[in-house]
C-alpha cells in the first residue's frame, strides 16, 4: 500500500517545484523529503523525478501519481472536516449545487435562512451549468431535466415547476407590443443563445423550434442568460428563454409569450439519499419546494402552456 505521508510530500514537492522549497513548506528538511520521495519512488517501483536543467521535475508517471492523489487527498479533507464537525458539535457541512436563473432567484434566501436556524453549518455552494447528476460528493443539486427524470443510484429527485419559455425582445421590435407570439414568427430573426447547446434548457429550445419548422441562426452565443438578455437591450437580437431567467429585466428589454409550441422546462432537486434527513439538507428541500410553489402561484404554468393557433 502506497504511503500517504510520502505520497502528501511527493505531491508537495510537485506543487512547490524543488525539494528545498518544499521542505520549507512542509517545515520539514530537505533531507528529510528527500528521502521519503526516494522511499516513495522504492515503493511505487516508479522513476518520480528527473533533472530539468540544474533543478528537477516530475516525470509522466509522478505526474499521474499526483493527478490519481488529488482526488484522494480532496476526501481525506472531507473525513476530515467531519471528524473535526463531529468533535467540535458543530452543525456540519452542506454541499449544494445549481445553475444561475435559479442562483439569482431562489437561493440566497434558502441560504440566508438556513444560516439562521444553523449559524456554525459550513457551506460549499457553486453554479454548475450543465450538471451531471452524477457528483456523490453533492447533497443537493437543483438541475434542469427531463420530466421523467430518474436520480442516479444514491439519490432521490423531486420535480419542483415545469415552467414556460418566452420571447426576450427590444423594445422596439416589430412583435414587442404584442401579448402572444408563434416561435415561427421569430424564424428570420437574429437569435443570441444564452446557454451551452449542451444543455437542457437550449435542448428544448431547439426541439421546439424543429416543430415549429425552423432551425434558429445564433449570432451570438453566450454563457448566461445575463449576458443574452444584455446583447437584446442593445438592440443586437432576440433570445428565447425559461420565464424564471426573465424575473428581473433592464430597461428597453421586453417578453412576450410564445406559443405553438410553447418551450417548457422541468426543473428538478435531487438529494443524496445518506443525508436527505438531516435537519440542513431538509431545510432545503422544504425551501426549493415553498420557492417554486410560490412562483407556479404567482405565473401559472397552465395560462401560458397552451394558445390556439392563429388563422393566416
Amino acid at each position: 500500500m502506497v504511503d500517504v505521508q510520502r505520497l502528501r510530500v511527493y505531491r508537495a514537492v510537485v506543487a512547490a517545484g524543488s525539494i528545498q522549497s518544499a521542505a520549507a513548506n512542509l517545515g520539514f528538511t530537505p533531507s528529510a523529503v528527500s528521502q521519503k520521495v526516494s522511499a516513495l519512488a522504492r515503493e511505487t517501483g516508479l522513476v518520480l523525478l528527473g533533472k530539468a536543467g540544474r533543478g528537477i521535475e516530475p516525470t509522466d508517471a509522478g505526474l499521474a501519481l499526483v493527478q490519481a492523489a488529488d482526488s484522494l487527498f480532496g476526501e481525506l479533507a472531507e473525513v476530515e472536516a467531519k471528524v473535526a464537525d463531529l468533535r467540535e458539535g458543530r452543525a456540519g457541512t452542506l454541499s449544494m449545487s445549481y445553475f444561475t436563473s435559479t442562483a439569482m432567484v431562489w437561493i440566497p434566501a434558502i441560504v440566508q435562512r438556513l444560516l439562521q436556524q444553523h449559524p456554525r453549518l459550513r457551506l460549499d455552494l457553486r453554479v454548475r451549468e450543465i450538471p451531471t447528476g452524477e457528483d456523490e460528493h453533492t447533497d443537493v443539486e437543483v438541475l434542469v431535466a427531463p420530466a421523467d427524470f430518474a436520480a442516479p443510484p444514491g439519490f432521490r429527485s423531486r420535480p419542483l415547476v415545469t415552467e414556460p419559455y418566452v420571447a426576450v425582445l427590444p423594445a422596439d421590435h416589430r412583435l414587442a407590443d404584442r401579448s402572444v407570439i408563434e416561435l415561427a414568427e421569430l424564424a428570420d430573426e437574429r437569435w443570441i443563445a444564452h446557454d451551452s447547446d449542451l444543455s437542457w434548457c437550449v435542448i428544448n429550445l431547439a426541439r421546439a423550434c424543429t416543430a415549429a419548422g425552423f432551425t434558429p441562426t445564433y449570432s451570438v452565443r453566450t454563457a448566461g442568460h445575463t449576458t443574452a438578455i444584455a446583447f437584446v437591450a442593445v438592440g443586437i437580437g432576440v433570445t428565447v428563454m425559461p420565464r424564471l431567467c426573465t424575473i428581473e429585466l433592464p430597461a428597453g428589454v421586453r417578453t412576450v409569450e410564445v406559443v405553438n409550441p410553447t418551450p417548457v422546462r422541468t426543473i428538478h432537486a435531487m438529494v443524496r439519499r445518506a443525508v436527505e434527513r438531516t435537519p440542513a439538507v431538509r431545510m432545503v428541500m422544504d425551501g426549493l419546494a415553498d420557492m417554486a410553489r410560490e412562483y407556479s402561484d404567482t405565473f401559472p404554468v397552465d395560462t401560458l402552456a397552451q394558445h390556439p393557433r392563429r388563422d393566416g
